[in-house]
């Protein structure tokens, strides 16, 4: 039986449609005044979001730039100052929260909120959400992927007031600054987010003025009435069901080998759907741990990918439910660390792919690959005035092969779309670094009949630092980005370094913190590409042909992978011819055996693979192990869990 609210809108169409898009105009607003008035480099390239609220804390609107990850968690936050505060609220108050632990992400994301009178009358509020470069803690950047607890990680900032009736609390603000190692940029963020909480409040008191209170204020009630309505209308019209699946966080740091299972079930009834996490690991020893709101904001990311023609407010949310086991990997409590939250948060986004592609098949999507962070900090020797840099790096990569459809090229995580694609220029100007290498990754993309869109590869070199340290947060080394309908996985993430004055690479992997590095140290490391979609061995050979063309793919890997065999004929020129006759009896070939090389012997695939033989590519695609890519040995654990992702999504759908 459904739930359908019945239609109660007041207003009239075309002012509903106007308040509408103004709420969505004015968040925007907020976006464009951040962008011109932030500090730090990293909030210019959009790690932020903004929302508007009701008067009861629920989200009138999101901006249409803001990032996912975010977008499910603002409620929560404006829900706690108001509990904190109410009563004792002033026009020209903002307050600040970035406490995870109270419906919010990770300490680094920092949020003012300030509440919107109307005369004496609290209407809503506004919120600008910052990614601020550091909040302190034991590494630079904040991000320590062995701590435990809250306490390596920076500040927990519960609802206080920065400014209060107009006046800015320099002392508070000051404190806050000097436990961070950018004070300068953190007190030009605070401003820069309090005027764009004004800008927002100028925004709705324009709309008062021309439209009355009672209007614009019924208009934050019909706009999130109208989304809710829309969403239990279309999950009416689906069919009842259950939908289950799993993703892997790649180990706990504390204890052996062996991936992290992510369980959801995913039940439609009516109008209603249930997300049960019922399975999932325990909390883990590293920050790689999710608190409910990032868990819920997952959640919410992954599902509206399948509505993109609605717009996002607390709407969306009232017919979800949300079941996490406490204390598990996806509902960490005070004080386990939680500043990791983005590797869960993309393993749950990826599964929700997965699932809603069961149930609109024409929107499937294979895997995506993980978001990734490079941290650096130290002195810069260049410049005396500057006491430490903070270098703070991500990267795009491949989204999945979709059904008709190669997936995404170079686009930023399904973590965050709204992030840009840091420019090194930027990054070479602030920082001590300089970029040697910076291309398209070949061979990253997950092989199907839809190919997974393609990474990238990206080199740099450290220039004059002083006592630096470096921390890489990235994941998918061993729970490599999968396909699915028969498509291949994409490639296994990893850091590598080369000392100054070396010869040789140092693998690092995916993940480490505070490893100390000098001025003439390199490091490069690629992103992944989506996984496939779809059997590779059905894809058109003049598609692969065309990838060899644009260098996505390689000549060896389009008859490894693809079984198409291509002839080159002039490089400069572009010039390559198919071979069909050779194509036909490779496809063959690989058709014949492919079942048994997913099943060959581990010990057997390591040692191929440490005699040079095969390389990663081929014993996560073809044999489905994984190894130490340092060592060669095998992961047992591991191989099983990912043979048995491997199988589920890949060989059962091969002829």
């Amino acid at each position: 039986m459904t739930k359908l609210i019945e239609t109660s809108q007041s207003l009239d169409p075309v002012t509903f449609e106007v308040l509408k898009n103004s709420f969505i105009t004015t968040v925007d607003q907020m976006a464009e005044q951040m962008l011109r008035t932030c500090y730090s480099f990293v909030i210019y390239n959009r790690d932020f979001s903004n929302a508007l609220h009701d008067a009861d804390g629920n989200s009138v609107a999101q901006g249409n730039y803001d990032i996912a990850v975010h977008v499910g968690t603002l409620h929560n936050t404006c829900k706690e100052v108001i509990r904190v505060f109410e009563g004792d609220m002033a026009p020209g108050d903002v307050y600040a929260i970035n406490d995870p632990y109270a419906g919010g992400t990770h300490f680094s994301d920092v949020r003012l909120v300030r509440p919107i009178f109307d005369e004496d009358k609290l209407i809503g509020f506004s919120q600008s959400n910052g990614h601020w470069s550091d909040l302190g803690g034991s590494v630079p950047g904040s991000f320590d992927v062995t701590a435990r607890d809250m306490f390596r990680e920076g500040l927990r900032i519960t609802p206080l007031r920065l400014f209060q009736r107009g006046r800015f609390c320099s002392d508070v603000a000051n404190m806050i600054a000097a436990n961070t190692r950018d004070p300068a940029s953190i007190i030009g963020d605070i401003h820069s987010q309090a005027q764009a909480t004004q800008a927002a409040e100028r925004e709705v008191l324009r709309l008062v003025k021309k439209y009355g209170r009672d209007q614009v204020t019924r208009g934050m009630e019909e706009v999130q009435d109208y989304v809710e309505r829309a969403v239990r209308k279309r999950l009416s019209e689906l069919p009842d069901g259950t939908w289950e699946t799993v993703d892997y966080i790649d180990r706990d740091l504390g204890a052996g080998e062996g991936m992290i299972p992510i369980r959801i079930k995913m039940t439609i009834k009516g109008d209603q759907i249930h997300y049960d996490f019922t399975g999932s690991h325990h909390t883990i020893a590293s920050m790689y741990n999710s608190a409910p709101g990032a868990t819920f904001s997952a959640v919410v990311a992954g599902m509206k990918t399948f509505f993109p023609d609605l717009p996002l407010n607390s709407g969306f949310y009232r017919m979800i439910e949300v079941t996490a086991p406490k204390n598990s990997i996806v509902s960490a409590e005070w004080p386990v660390a939680v500043t990791g939250f983005l590797m869960p948060f993309e393993k749950i986004m990826n599964s929700i792919f997965e699932m809603w592609s069961k149930i609109m098949p024409e929107r499937a999507i294979a895997c995506a690959f993980n978001l990734e962070y490079l941290l650096a900090g130290g002195r810069d020797a260049r410049k005396p005035e500057k006491p430490i840099f903070m270098f703070y790096e991500w990267l795009p990569g491949g989204w999945g092969g979709r059904n008709g459809k190669d997936g995404a090229d170079v686009t930023t995580a399904c973590f965050g779309t709204g992030l840009m694609s840091q420019p090194n220029e930027g990054n070479e100007r602030v920082n001590p670094t300089r970029t040697t290498e910076f291309q398209i990754k070949q061979d990253s993309a997950g092989p199907g009949k839809w190919r997974g869109g393609v990474g990238v590869q990206k080199t740099s070199l450290l220039l004059e630092a002083e006592g630096a340290v470096m921390s890489y947060i990235c994941d998918r080394e061993r729970a490599v980005v999968w396909g699915v309908e028969g498509g291949l996985p994409s490639m296994p993430h990893g850091l590598t370094m080369k000392r100054a004055g070396e010869e040789t690479d140092i693998w690092l992997g995916s993940v480490f913190s505070d490893y100390p590095v000098h001025t003439g140290d390199e490091f490069a490391r690629p992103t992944a590409g989506g996984g496939g979609f779809g059997d590779p061995l059905q894809r058109d050979p003049a598609k692969v042909m065309e990838d060899v063309i644009d260098d996505y793919v390689s000549l060896a890997r389009a008859k490894t992978d693809y079984g198409v065999v291509i002839r080159e004929i002039d490089r400069d020129l572009c010039q390559y011819e198919i071979d069909a006759d050779a194509t036909e009896a490779c496809r063959a070939d690989i058709r014949a055996k492919r079942k048994d090389w997913a099943r060959t012997d581990p010990g057997e695939v390591a040692r191929r693979y440490k005699s040079g033989e095969i390389d990663s590519l081929d014993a996560v695609r073809h044999y489905a192990v994984i190894l130490d890519w340092e060592t060669g040995e095998v992961l047992p654990k591991t191989t099983e869990q990912f043979r048995e992702s491997f199988e589920k999504r890949t060989v059962a759908h091969w002829d």
